[in-house]
């Protein structure tokens, strides 16, 4: 049965990922056509559009649903299918071609086919982590050698029944629990009786035995995985880069260190950061640079030193919230300061202090969302204190960022604001998504309306 699934799923999934797009743009029609923004066109006249996306679909083997695979990690892949899918339609599908809304009836298609498609495709995961762990469409798995960190990861099939993974037993050579079914000679005689999927090896295993294990496996088409060790145990997925016929392990690569992510995440910034700028600074800088300069002598901005990508100081803008002083750099801003301004005091309330920033994200020295800068004396108080700090400049820092909207935003009072801090910008850095950063986004905006304790 298990293999009957895995023969048929392609299929099944491909079928009814082609009925639910054509049902996404029959609502997408509907949509366009009732707000005047698509003129009249026959439903029939996106019948090709279900087969451009089919096509892409396949092409991109969306398929191969990873039975370890997170929802995160489906929604990431359907984004670059619906990218592609929304670049193809936008270039040769003809009812677009004469509109005068091309770009509004491209973006009202991107955000019903992602919205629904994007339902549909954590549906599907969902019941097929359901029907796994039923027991349904397992796979038989060994390890081989028990040492190490072997007991976890059986514990880690034990436990996410939804892997379907049905371990069998070790095969080990001092081990005499249980689960061990013989020692790693006897692998070789047991296992192609077991109808094996997996095999695991231990990474102590000796490389002679490591080649003879996985010559067996070839032979008897068997995936073979290898168990890393407790100093490759990491807080996110190893990636490998190869040299020539070598292979090395990518110990410490993160997300935006692929050239397509990070240029996906520039572009973002590019667009949102425009946007503002004109629509919102170009008269908002000189209507509080005046109400500023009414109140106190001073220039409109307060320009300070901070440290960005890889350490590298750069000039974060803000407006003007306190009178001149000599200790801006080094002291943090506390409740009722008597340095801060009756408008510097609104300005700081409502986080409209930060705006000038979205400047800095078009001059390429911040992101939208990141790390939250840090002035150079608190780098250099923090550092020497808190393990990994530097590494939270992996990445451009942020207007927002996770730490700020899971409530460690404004004035650190204690060493565990500031670990706290540390630890949500790495996992921030080590598990980026683009859909991450809209979540932080529509985060900040219910912070900015609804939780304004710590903002002063």
């Amino acid at each position: 049965m298990k293999r009957r699934f895995d023969t048929y799923f392609p299929w099944l999934f491909t079928i009814s990922d082609f009925f639910a797009s054509l049902l996404s743009l029959a609502v997408a029609n509907y949509f366009l056509q009732r707000f005047h923004v698509l003129g009249a066109t026959e439903f029939s006249a996106f019948l090709p559009l279900g087969l451009v996306w089919i096509l892409i679909s396949i092409l991109r083997k969306d398929y191969r649903i990873s039975r370890t695979d997170e929802y995160d990690q489906t929604l990431s892949s359907f984004s670059v299918t619906l990218l592609w899918f929304l670049g193809v339609t936008a270039i040769l599908w003809t009812p677009l071609q004469a509109g005068n809304y091309r770009w509004i009836q491209i973006l009202a298609l991107g955000i019903t086919m992602g919205f629904l498609m994007g339902m549909f495709r954590v549906s599907v995961q969902l019941l097929l982590r359901k029907y796994r762990a039923s027991g349904k469409n397992y796979q038989n798995a060994i390890i081989v050698g028990k040492g190490s960190t072997s007991p976890r990861l059986v514990d880690v099939f034990r436990i996410r029944k939804d892997f379907g993974i049905n371990f069998l037993g070790y095969f080990d050579d001092l081990s005499n629990c249980d689960q061990t079914q013989g020692g790693i000679a006897d692998l070789f005689e047991k296992a192609p009786k077991m109808n094996l999927d997996l095999i695991y090896i231990n990474e102590k295993l000796e490389s002679s035995l490591v080649k003879r294990v996985i010559d067996f496996a070839d032979e008897h088409y068997i995936k073979v995985k290898m168990i890393p060790g407790k100093s490759l145990q990491l807080e996110k997925s190893l990636s490998f880069s190869r040299y020539g016929d070598f292979f090395v392990i990518n110990v410490n690569e993160i997300p935006l260190d692929h050239p397509l992510n990070s240029f996906a995440k520039r572009i973002f910034d590019l667009v949102f950061a425009s946007f503002v700028t004109v629509f919102i600074l170009t008269w908002l800088i000189p209507l509080v640079g005046i109400l500023i300069k009414l109140e106190s002598r001073g220039p409109v901005f307060f320009i300070q030193k901070r440290n960005g990508l890889n350490n590298k100081v750069f000039n974060c803008l803000k407006f003007r919230s306190m009178t001149p002083n000599d200790y801006a750099d080094s002291h943090q801003a506390t409740k009722n300061d008597p340095r801060v301004t009756r408008i510097g005091s609104f300005l700081r309330n409502s986080s409209l202090d930060e705006m000038p920033q979205f400047l800095n994200v078009l001059m390429g020295s911040m992101s939208i969302v990141g790390p939250r800068p840090h002035t150079l004396p608190m780098n250099d108080a923090f550092r020497p204190q808190i393990e990994r700090y530097n590494s939270r400049h992996k990445i451009k820092p942020g207007i927002t960022g996770l730490a700020q909207v899971r409530g460690y935003r404004g004035e650190i009072e204690n060493t565990h604001q500031i670990r706290s801090r540390v630890r949500l910008d790495y996992f921030y850095i080590n598990n980026w998504s683009f859909i991450l950063d809209m979540e932080i986004m529509i985060k900040t905006v219910y912070e900015l309306l609804f939780n304004r304790e710590n903002a002063y």
